[in-house]
């Protein structure tokens, strides 16, 4: 994901959701073994160190495909009305090579990407502290998150805001993953933003300094009752720890039940997911993956530091890949109540495998199946209580988490496993 960052931040105290799709219509989001925003989708990724193979040329690149492309090449460069840019012609090869195999998932990065997705794995880099959508169709670009304490935050941005315009660029001249390279700089330096905003009349314009970004993917708080709320934004290398802290943090507090929100989490490290689960769950396999070849990869959980909370687990339309591990496995186990929507659907596994230039490409290598042996793809986890979101607070004030109907349902039910406990 990732990303574009915009990718800079992260949230604080969730913000009303206006649909049920924060995602915005094909938005952005990925990982790099880490995520990433900005990116087409949500995924899950693990790293490979290279492609090894034969040394034989692939049937693909045959003599005749080789004076193809060689022809197609002269045409260009004798009758395209401008100068041709051989190197973006190359990408584009290189790119359609892989769109070819109609997964959505699979992708080629340029040097400069394939940098993005690295600094996305950190979760740190120098920027404004805004995670940011795009429409797919439109290209417009949308504020979907401001982080707490962020340069964004100080500069006034608001989920919802529309950036017109970076600099002198048009914001819907370009994707979203070349965007945010223009929004990124070094740290003390101010990137101009021009945004329209619904209410005001005319455009706002902003001067937002960047800085050293540390992101969040874990936000807590002790809710009355005794129940911890933990929100996990999405999968990332610091997840497992920052997830164990706010743990602790509410242990401290006197919690005694667990809501896990994962709504509108496009996903992440499965290492991340499956260092959550251990923490949660008893031994035995939480996650495995197989190849074409039947080959599995089993991802477990030892008997360790299992967790012993009522536990309820908020989903949506938006939770994705590792969101839905972590929702297939506590269903599997009946470790928690599943409540909200069904789940995205994601149950395929990708790998980046960098290439000797400094690119590399992104390849979609495994499904994923639930400790159940279940593969949701194209499917997704449905919840065990059905309930559409929906605010029940003002809208124009800031976001209050008890006055948000699922976050209600899941204090009710776990209120219940409380009393009955005692």
């Amino acid at each position: 994901m990732d990303y574009e960052e915009l990718r800079d931040g992260q949230e604080g105290a969730p913000q009303p959701m206006k649909k049920d799709n924060r995602f915005i219509k094909g938005v952005a989001a990925g990982i790099f073994a880490t995520l990433l925003t900005g990116f087409a989708v949500a995924m899950i990724i693990i790293t490979v160190t290279g492609a090894g193979g034969s040394t034989q040329r692939p049937s693909l690149l045959s003599n005749q495909v080789q004076k193809k492309i060689g022809e197609l090449v002269e045409l260009v460069n004798y009758y395209f009305y401008e100068d041709a840019d051989e190197e973006k012609m190359a990408v584009g090869l290189y790119s359609g090579l892989l769109a070819s195999l109609d997964d959505r998932y699979t992708e080629y990065y340029t040097p400069q990407q394939y940098a993005d997705l690295q600094i996305a794995a950190t979760q740190n880099y120098y920027g404004i502290g805004a995670k940011l959508a795009q429409d797919k169709e439109s290209m417009i670009v949308t504020i979907d998150h401001v982080y707490e304490g962020s340069p964004a935050e100080d500069a006034g941005l608001l989920k919802g805001d529309i950036v017109v315009m970076v600099e002198d660029i048009e914001s819907v001249s370009m994707e979203l993953t070349d965007l945010v390279t223009h929004i990124r700089g070094e740290e003390g330096t101010a990137v101009h933003l021009q945004v329209l905003r619904e209410g005001e009349p005319e455009y706002l314009e902003l001067d937002v300094m960047r800085a050293n970004i540390d992101l969040p993917t874990v936000e807590h708080q002790l809710l009355d009752g005794g129940i911890g709320y933990i929100q996990i934004l999405e999968f990332g290398a610091p997840t497992i720890e920052q997830f164990e802290t706010a743990v602790e943090d509410l242990k401290a507090q006197g919690m005694q039940a667990m809501i896990l929100d994962v709504r509108d989490n496009p996903g992440g490290m499965i290492t991340a997911v499956t260092g959550v689960l251990d923490d949660l769950l008893p031994e035995g396999t939480v996650v495995y993956t197989q190849d074409k070849y039947g080959k599995r990869q089993v991802y477990s959980s030892d008997d360790e530091k299992q967790m012993d909370y009522p536990t309820a687990v908020l989903i949506n339309g938006n939770s994705a890949s590792a969101s839905e591990i972590l929702a297939g496995a506590i269903r599997d186990y009946d470790y928690g109540t599943l409540i909200g929507t069904k789940t995205f659907g994601k149950g395929v596994v990708q790998s980046i495998i960098p290439l000797e230039d400094g690119d590399a490409i992104k390849l979609t290598t495994a499904k994923y199946y639930t400790p159940n042996g279940e593969n949701i793809h194209g499917t997704g986890i449905a919840p065990d209580i059905e309930l559409k979101y929906a605010y029940e607070g003002d809208v124009k004030e800031e976001y209050d988490i008890t006055q948000d109907n699922q976050v209600k349902k899941a204090v009710e039910i776990l209120e219940k496993e409380i009393t009955a406990q005692q």
